[in-house]
């Protein structure tokens, strides 16, 4: 091919250097690409901003020359080209290049789009964890229409026969590796979204996530609304409750709805605001509402339960709460899940 390329760049330059961008492509599909680097190969190569985007994704794929992400706002594209599978339009990649476009950048284009549907096909059904991220994201977006999910969920290997349930994880551990452990043997598939781990499967082991692992786990109800319960349920995890599912929530899912202004200007939620400052009142009474007995929260924190019982009297005096009742108790309980929900 090289030679090829040389020879008839000698009759023809535009021949030649678009037998050069051929090539660059059919090497990039070879070796399997995800889009983040094939978008920054695409702009090595243009010298100019590279894009993608896939339809219903809130993501999009910006990289410039140097090979980082864009900044600022996107500038109105040079040139575009529809990336299309099973002759269907999914998405569109773009140059963003100062001035008129370069002769060859509609060959460019060409493959560049070629590549992408190439690469989120053969990714997707691989018999790998980790996904395309803009792939899992198109899945999981409350925006894409149901066709779009329908295809990416065939894509990453799932079957439209059987619902799929997205979870949300935050980890030191590797993502790939959380997600083999809780779905052994079953279709899995993983991406990281912003902060965010998403787990997508068929069904979840909840009681074989690792330690050091928070997780909220979404409801079978589809894709999109699984993941919004999953992002709900993760902000109700603590130290003491790692896991969380959404079908466990119950009403308590609602105080994930309640404004943080109206949540901070709440007398009892201020007032847990307050304990904030001793680490060990506010680890005492998140162990008390956890178990909610003086004897197993002493349990739990390696404490005699008389001197939990003496830590409770002043913490129910500092909050103004009766702990020892049980409407105190879930007052407590409330305030204490409210001002954690502050944080997120």
């Amino acid at each position: 091919m090289e030679a090829l390329a040389v020879r008839l760049s000698g009759l023809d330059p535009y021949i030649g250097g678009a037998i050069r961008v051929v090539a660059f492509y059919d090497t990039l599909m070879r070796r399997r690409v995800d889009l983040p680097a094939l978008a920054r190969a695409s702009a090595g190569l243009a010298e100019c901003v590279a894009g993608i985007r896939l339809h219903g994704a809130e993501r999009v794929i910006r990289i410039a020359p140097d090979g980082r992400e864009a900044p600022g706002p996107p500038a109105p594209a040079s040139s575009t080209a529809p990336i299309t599978l099973d002759e269907e339009e999914i998405g569109t990649v773009w140059l963003e290049r100062p001035g008129p476009p370069s002769p060859l950048d509609e060959v460019l284009l060409d493959r560049f789009a070629l590549a992408a549907a190439a690469g989120i096909e053969r990714y997707g059904p691989a018999r790998t964890t980790m996904a395309d991220p803009a792939l899992v994201e198109l899945v999981v977006s409350s925006d894409s229409d149901e066709a779009a999910k329908a295809r990416a969920l065939r894509l990453l290997g799932f079957s439209a026969a059987r619902p799929v349930r997205v979870v949300a994880v935050r980890s030191t551990l590797p993502l790939d590796r959380v997600a083999g452990l809780v779905c052994p043997g079953r279709p899995v598939k993983a991406a990281l979204l912003a902060d965010v781990g998403v787990v997508l499967a068929t069904s979840v082991d909840h009681d074989r996530f690792p330690a050091g692992v928070r997780a909220g786990v979404g409801s079978a109800g589809g894709p999109g609304r699984s993941w919004r319960e999953a992002r709900t349920a993760l902000r109700f995890t603590t130290a003491h409750r790692p896991v969380v599912l959404h079908d466990d929530l119950g009403a308590l899912a609602l105080l994930a709805e309640v404004p943080g202004e109206a949540a901070r200007e709440n007398a009892d939620v201020a007032a847990v605001a307050r304990l904030a400052g001793n680490p060990g009142d506010l680890e005492t009474l998140e162990a008390y509402c956890a178990t909610g007995s003086q004897r197993r929260a002493a349990d739990l924190l390696h404490l005699h339960h008389s001197s939990v019982a003496r830590r409770l009297e002043q913490l129910a005096q500092a909050l103004d709460i009766e702990l020892t009742e049980p409407t105190g108790l879930v007052r407590a309980r409330l305030a204490l899940t409210a001002w954690r929900l502050l944080d997120d």
